[in-house]
């Protein structure tokens, strides 16, 4: 059977539906038909933990760019939608109990704010310092308050450990429900004409270098005049299938979330994260059992970045902790799987921060375990924009940070398509920019960890 549309996309993860939303809502192209062999936002876009921020690092201004207008985005959609998605601004608050890590997060708050994203202030007082609503919006904060007074840190964040010295909360940040989000946007867009496909792709047709057509495994053939390619994880699979060599390697990433039976956090937290390497805290039986093997690692010195924030659920509320302490790189998707220990690691480096979790130490076979993977390019940076096949466009590379970019990137696909103004960033993100020396000489002084926490 064949079947016609005038652009597909391939991939109804977050930035799929985003692109098609866009394309819709705000250019006016209904005929627009997303494929996938999932369900819509199963894959990767409802694994993380649904954070946004607007501060990330240069050495240009890019990323702030591109955030800013995202996040305007996304403030724009929980208007529209009475915030169905449950958009808040409570903020990013970077912990340390290291004087030398103190200074470096200063410098680096310097540096980035000097990007645009917002003023850095000096706190000293509570009467400096304005509380984030728990929910909403609340009045617009953007830059960071930076507090070197342990007393007013521990004033600010009850619940972190007394062995914080400095602590960074960058504002204009927060959480949201990416999964909610997805479907309301895919609502509209079908109300709307455009359609949605569970399918899988098998090949695709292009001819005199101009896409034509998209097969799928079941025999269908989907004539297109555009094409965009927003599969996620399978990003490069599908790119080879068109002779396209994008240079992604995917990164494991996971999450717990365990239910806070025993009331601990008070209220709803922003998204903390401590900032320096640790050791995890074992009894003396345990400590006998570390010497086997296999449980070495257990033993030994554990990376800084451990994080998590708290999410209403039910009468109750949910701890989502993450912590990539295992960075493991693969070329292809297959289903992640994580070591039995996870849960029980990311309960004990959060104790570091948070130190009432110690209540549940030995809870970690019993959490909810689950993530997938950030599919990068060599700079960390997203792939939005052309490809040198006509009518071929791909977005994705999205990372860590796909559901906080997702708004902006599908803007900017609709944007090519509707031949309007392009934002300045815009050819940042081209596949083509790796063939320039300028941005060669750029991406040296970054890294597949450049902006990830």
């Amino acid at each position: 059977m064949n079947r016609q549309a005038r652009i597909v996309i391939v991939g109804a993860g977050i930035a799929g539906i985003a692109t098609a939303y866009h394309l819709v809502e705000n250019q006016g192209m209904t005929d627009v038909t997303v494929i996938d062999e999932r369900s819509p936002l199963t894959l990767t876009s409802d694994k993380g933990t649904g954070c946004f921020r607007n501060w990330w690092p240069g050495p240009d201004s890019t990323m702030v760019n591109l955030m800013n207008r995202s996040i305007e985005l996304l403030e724009d959609l929980a208007r529209k939608s009475d915030n169905v998605f449950g958009m808040n601004q409570r903020g990013y608050a970077f912990l340390t109990g290291r004087p030398a890590e103190a200074a470096r997060m200063v410098a680096e708050a310097e540096e980035i704010s000097g990007l645009g994203a917002g003023r850095l202030r000096h706190v000293e007082s509570l009467a400096d310092y304005r509380f984030s609503e728990p929910e909403g919006g609340g009045p617009f904060m953007d830059g960071a308050d930076y507090i070197d007074n342990p007393g007013l840190i521990r004033q600010i964040f009850p619940d972190a450990t007394s062995e914080a010295k400095a602590a960074l909360h960058v504002r204009r940040c927060g959480c949201l429900t990416a999964k909610p989000m997805g479907l309301w946007m895919l609502e509209r867009i079908l109300a709307r004409g455009a359609r949605l496909m569970t399918a899988t792709v098998a090949g695709f047709e292009v001819a005199q270098n101009q896409i034509r057509a998209i097969r799928l495994a079941a025999g269908e053939r989907v004539g297109a005049d555009v094409c965009i390619i927003a599969a996620g994880p399978h990003l490069r699979k599908i790119g080879n299938m068109l002779g396209l060599h994008l240079p992604l390697v995917n990164e494991k990433h996971g999450k717990i979330t365990l239910s806070d039976s025993k009331k601990i956090i008070q209220g709803q937290l922003p998204l903390l994260i401590w900032n320096d390497p640790v050791y995890l805290a074992w009894n003396e039986q345990e400590k006998a059992a570390l010497t086997d093997l296999e449980y070495q690692f257990l033993s030994q010195e554990f990376p800084a970045g451990v994080h998590a924030r708290t999410r209403k659920s039910g009468e109750g509320q949910e701890i989502l902790i993450i912590w990539t302490y295992d960075h493991h790189q693969q070329l292809d998707y297959s289903p992640p799987v994580f070591d039995k220990f996870y849960g029980e690691v990311l309960i004990r480096g959060l104790a570091h921060l948070i130190p009432a979790m110690k209540a549940y130490f030995g809870k970690g076979p019993e959490v909810w375990v689950d993530g997938g993977y950030y599919c990068k390019t060599p700079e960390n940076r997203p792939l939005i924009g052309p490809t040198s096949i006509d009518g071929c466009y791909v977005i994705g590379a999205l990372s860590g940070y796909g559901v906080m970019a997702s708004q902006a990137a599908g803007e900017l696909i609709s944007l090519h398509l509707a031949g309007k103004e392009l934002p300045k960033y815009a050819e940042m993100f081209y596949l083509s920019r790796y063939e320039s020396k300028e941005y060669q000489n750029l991406i040296s002084k970054l890294g597949q960890k450049a902006g990830q926490l």
